[in-house]
């Protein structure tokens, strides 16, 4: 069963998509590779997948690719003591190391690095990027802004510092866990993300050693500036 297709399709599979039948009907209607999504499920869950990928493999006769997609680091905010809370455009919001529960004019930002990357006129995204903050003032623990686009804000919620490229790795203690157990089984590829330079890459080759290919997360505008040393 041959397919000549340059763009390839990719299917998460999850706990509503995970029985052989599914997989099989997945793959006969074109699905050329199967992302297994580490952000969520445990090891023994990815097993049972990939060894039913295999064995569909076996019965089709032709190989079937299986991505090892690694959750990466997670920049949230903390939480609020009385539940969301509303941001409006041009309001002052503080975010801080402070552990305490936000309110209404500053919430914790349990993330060292960010504050060490700020500068006056950086731009945090919040919620997704429904929410856009433009920093004023900051320090090593805390950084003032100013709300452009407001919106709701709850609990945890993601924050992204699209222009600074901050002092992380892409791979978490979680992801090397993850990454070793992947190569194991024998996944195709393995999915990196949060990459923003091309020594993420380069570290991440010499775990890898050859035993999967990678696929690069390309999240940030300074990773788009280096895209040829990515590649």
């Amino acid at each position: 069963m041959k397919r000549q297709n340059h763009t390839k399709i990719v299917a998460t599979l999850g706990p509503s998509s995970s029985t052989p039948e599914i997989i099989e009907a997945l793959f006969r209607t074109g699905v050329d590779m199967f992302r297994l999504n580490f952000s969520h499920g445990v090891h023994e869950e990815h097993r049972g997948r990939y060894d039913i990928i295999r064995a569909l493999e076996k019965k089709v006769g032709r190989p079937i690719a299986i991505l090892a997609d690694l959750q990466g680091p997670k920049l949230r905010v903390g939480t609020f003591a009385n539940g969301p809370i509303e941001l409006k455009a041009r309001q002052s919001f503080r975010l801080d190391l402070d552990k305490k529960p936000g309110d209404g004019k500053r919430v914790n930002l349990p993330h060292k690095e960010i504050f060490q990357a700020l500068k006056k006129g950086s731009e945090l995204l919040l919620n997704d990027g429904r929410i856009r903050l433009k920093v004023s003032a900051y320090g090593k623990d805390y950084a003032e802004t100013k709300v452009m686009v407001g919106g709701p804000l709850s609990d945890r919620k993601g924050v992204n510092v699209p222009g600074v490229v901050l002092p992380l790795s892409p791979l978490t203690a979680k992801d090397r866990k993850d990454l070793a157990f992947a190569l194991d089984l024998g996944v195709d590829w393995i999915g990196l993300s949060f990459v923003q330079r091309p020594q993420d890459i380069a570290d991440a080759r010499k775990l890898i050693a050859g035993r999967a290919a990678i696929c690069a997360k390309l999240e940030k505008p300074a990773a788009v500036e280096c895209l040829d040393e990515i590649v």
